[in-house]
């Protein structure tokens, strides 16, 4: 079946959109575990991006797997498909011209590195949200991590599945020692020339 798909070419490329909007595209990756912060500091920095009269979107997992991937488990698996989709969507948006923001677990090293081969290494800004197990756990603000101690949750990441941290991000942001408007500030500096054509 492959055999009979045909890529097909726009006739207006990333580069005329990029114009069109007056800014550069690419995809802000904030990883993580479960109650690191990611969601919240993403939706700071989206905040932040369109006060600046940037355009935008975010992709969160639990909104994501609500929709395009509610028919994904948590088995390895699962997660390789969940991540696999993103990229693929997060691809398409920033060819569409805009500056997308994507919070997601991503806990295995080779996932993350199929996302910027998705989207292109220029156009891929890992952000790793370094919140101990412990502070995570504290905040819990789901209840999975209870959840997840009293067997209710299978291949919980930090708990009873790997998480792989990166080794080179981008940015780092340790939200124990930081706050959500400190984290968008040090992000929002760090990206700040790649923002203008």
């Amino acid at each position: 079946m492959k055999e009979n798909i045909i890529r097909h070419n726009y006739a207006i490329s990333k580069e005329e959109r990029k114009k069109l909007l007056n800014q550069n595209a690419f995809l802000l990756w904030f990883t993580g575990l479960s109650g690191s912060g990611k969601s919240t500091i993403a939706n700071g920095l989206e905040r932040k991006l369109h006060e600046e009269g940037f355009k935008t979107y975010t992709l969160d997992g639990d909104n994501v797997r609500k929709g395009i991937n509610s028919d994904l488990d948590f088995s390895p698996e699962g997660r390789k498909e969940n991540i696999r989709r993103i990229a693929e969507v997060a691809g398409l948006m920033v060819d569409s011209g805009i500056i997308v923001l994507a919070a997601f677990v991503s806990p295995y090293k080779k996932d993350r590195e199929f996302i910027a081969n998705v989207v292109g290494n220029d156009n891929f800004v890992e952000i790793f949200v370094n919140t101990s197990l412990e502070e995570c756990e504290k905040r819990d603000v789901k209840g999975l991590y209870k959840k997840a101690r009293a067997g209710e949750i299978k291949d919980f990441t930090g708990v009873n599945a790997p998480y792989e941290a990166p080794e080179n991000p981008d940015v780092e942001i340790v939200t124990d020692n930081l706050s959500v408007e400190e984290s968008v500030k040090k992000i929002y500096n760090s990206i700040r020339t790649k923002l203008a054509l």
